[in-house]
C-alpha cells in the first residue's frame, strides 16, 4: 500500500435501498420474520415468543412491516393474525446468512465487545 486513501463511494439518495435500511435492520424485524416462518401467528403469540418486546414496539414494528409489504394483517376471532407475504419470505435467506456469519464470528465479536466494555 502506498499510503493513499481510496475515496468513499458516493451514496445515491435515489437508490431504492436507501429507503429501507432501518426497516430491514431493525432490532425486531428479523426475529418477527423468523417467528412467522412456520405460518401465521396472533399478536399475543408473537409477544410471548419475543419477550421482552413491549406491545407498543411490537405493534409499531408490525405496522412498519405491513406498510413495507413484508407481512399481512388479518382480523380473526378475538384478535389479529400476522403472516409473512412472499416478499417477507425472501428475507429468510438473508437472515440465514447473517446468522451463519454471526456464528462463524462469535468469538471475535465477543472479544471486541468485551474490549469495548472495558474501555467504557
Amino acid at each position: 500500500m502506498d499510503g493513499t486513501v481510496a475515496p468513499l463511494p458516493a451514496f445515491d439518495p435515489l437508490c431504492p435501498s436507501s429507503a429501507f435500511p432501518v426497516q430491514i435492520g431493525g432490532k425486531w424485524t428479523a426475529m418477527i420474520v423468523l417467528c412467522l416462518e412456520a405460518g401465521p401467528r396472533r399478536f399475543g403469540e408473537l409477544r410471548r415468543h419475543l419477550r421482552p418486546i413491549s406491545a407498543k414496539v411490537l405493534a409499531e414494528t408490525l405496522d412498519a412491516m405491513e406498510r413495507d409489504g413484508l407481512v399481512t394483517r388479518r382480523p380473526v376471532a378475538d384478535g389479529v393474525e400476522y403472516q409473512l407475504t412472499p416478499l417477507g419470505g425472501t428475507l429468510l435467506g438473508l437472515i440465514d446468512h447473517v446468522r451463519a456469519w454471526a456464528r462463524a464470528n462469535l468469538d471475535e465479536l465477543s472479544r471486541a465487545r468485551a474490549r469495548g466494555t472495558m474501555a467504557g
